[in-house]
């Protein structure tokens, strides 16, 4: 198995984690605020790695494209992640878990259009099956 396939596993596996943990940890706090501490605490440990991980010769590779897109990248991330802990505060973890990994489908189809990525039947079987389920557990 490839290690990006082992990568992206470990990630499933923490963002699993992550909704229930933040769930708890809304208790008796506003989205904002849980956000807030949730993002200052992401913060401290990414510059951790990125100093344990980061070469000082990597950095000097960075360009104005880097800045962009990843400025951009950011403010999608917050973008959805201050939706993701208001419906976290108001929902049901496996509810919103699951709707927000309705990604998928955005993200296939934007790698699509910007990328010219391939969209086999596979995956479009695939992404109806997220729908499928997005509609079935999101219904009451």
């Amino acid at each position: 198995m490839e290690r990006w396939v082992i990568y992206a596993f470990i990630s499933m596996c923490f963002a699993g984690f992550t909704a229930v943990i933040a769930k708890q940890g809304l208790v008796g706090i506003s989205a904002e605020l849980g956000l807030t501490l949730r993002t200052l605490f992401v913060c401290i440990f990414i510059i951790i790695f990125g100093l344990l991980n980061v070469a000082p010769t990597e950095i000097r590779q960075l360009q104005r494209e880097n800045y962009i897109w990843l400025g951009l990248s950011a403010i999608t991330t917050a973008g959805s992640w201050i939706y993701y802990y208001k419906a976290l505060k108001m929902g049901d973890v496996a509810t919103v878990a699951l709707i927000d990994k309705g990604s998928v489908i955005v993200s296939v189809l934007l790698a699509w259009w910007l990328f010219k990525e391939v969209i086999t039947l596979r995956m479009i079987l695939g992404a109806m099956l997220i729908i499928a389920g997005i509609v079935v557990i999101s219904k009451k």
